[in-house]
């Protein structure tokens, strides 16, 4: 199922939580809410879902405006953070219960919601567990029987809200890997929020960046990583560092030293900041046209080390990665240049 979100704006009285946002999503896809807290990524999730209405825009599924109808009209699946599942039902009972509640001849018999409740568990790798309370399960447990619920009414959609937010981080990746197979052998239309970027880049076909209830960059994890289009893309999605530079001759300088990058074609000359990732610079000797920097700190980081230095005059400070039996030490100088690296004006 199609989905389409066109120029839709929402207020809590008189307060914007989206700024006339559009998205297409397509069918079978994928896709993550990627932003911090009060980026608008859960508004526009349960604007999807039918648990919020627009003040403005519309939403489409396929051809059909879906603005008005209600989460039940739009059949989507819903899995909650918390998994929202009732205590006193046993897994089968929870896993059926969307298709119990049921009116007239769209309720299914008592037997194909057996049927189907324990071909979910099949899939969700819990079978042998339908007696079983929510009490009486794990974490991760509890969200499988959540999202096998979700799928037990077929939706045209499944949507999920910071599915993995409650449980601990190795829980976290082996679920990671289990939506992902199961969507793939589903091949549900799905939408989740989350604000972990390292979920959203593994997980999704394609991931959509948001910042203060607005979209800043939609593509997949590659191109979100790789061409951020905004100083907050490139901060928030990855580590970076930046510094402010002068464009002057086609060339980029700090203070009255060029640094051995040329500005790229049609930037003008003026103030801008130079965004790089930590990882992705090459060390030198000397520096005939480099950064140079007096090592701050520095500390282990799995494989690698990571040191800050500071930069310039006005001591400006930067983090880069080197390797791990690397000599720098405190108060040592450390010369550089960005192997990838994107200018932005200054603001």
């Amino acid at each position: 199922m199609e989905v389409r979100v066109v120029n839709v704006r929402k207020e809590f009285e008189r307060f914007p939580a989206l700024h006339d946002v559009s998205l297409d999503i397509r069918s079978g896809e994928l896709i993550a809410l990627l932003g911090p807290s009060g980026s608008g990524k859960t508004t526009l999730l349960r604007l999807i879902a039918g648990l919020e209405r627009p003040t403005k825009g519309a939403i489409f599924f396929g051809e059909e405006d879906a603005s008005q109808k209600s989460i039940q009209e739009r059949n989507v699946g819903f899995v909650f953070q918390h998994y929202a599942l009732f205590r006193h039902m046993t897994v089968a009972d929870n896993i059926g219960f969307g298709l119990k509640v049921r009116h007239g001849a769209a309720r299914p018999s008592a037997q194909e919601i057996r049927r189907r409740a324990s071909e979910l568990l099949d899939l969700v790798q819990l079978s042998g567990l339908e007696k079983r309370y929510p009490a009486q399960l794990s974490g991760g447990q509890r969200q499988r029987v959540a999202l096998a619920r979700a799928m037990a009414i077929e939706p045209k959609v499944l949507l999920l809200d910071e599915p993995f937010g409650a449980l601990d981080a190795q829980v976290r990746r082996e679920l990671r890997r289990w939506l992902r197979e199961i969507h793939d052998a589903t091949g549900h239309t799905t939408v989740f929020v989350t604000h972990d970027q390292e979920e959203a880049l593994e997980l999704a076909d394609r991931v959509v960046v948001m910042s203060q209830g607005r979209i800043e960059q939609v593509g997949s994890a590659d191109e979100i990583y790789d061409i951020p289009n905004s100083p907050f893309v490139y901060n928030f999605v990855g580590e970076s560092s930046s510094l402010p530079v002068k464009v002057e001759d086609g060339q980029l300088w700090i203070a009255d030293r060029p640094i051995g990058l040329s500005a790229p074609q049609g930037a003008p000359s003026g103030q801008a900041l130079l965004y790089f990732r930590p990882h992705d610079v090459e060390l030198l000797d000397g520096c005939s046209g480099c950064i140079a920097g007096t090592v701050a700190a520095s500390r282990r980081v799995a494989g690698t080390r990571r040191v800050e230095l500071e930069v310039g005059g006005e001591r400006q400070r930067v983090e880069i990665e080197l390797p791990v039996d690397h000599p720098a030490a405190q108060k040592s100088r450390v010369a550089f240049r960005p192997r990838r690296w994107k200018l932005f004006p200054a603001s």
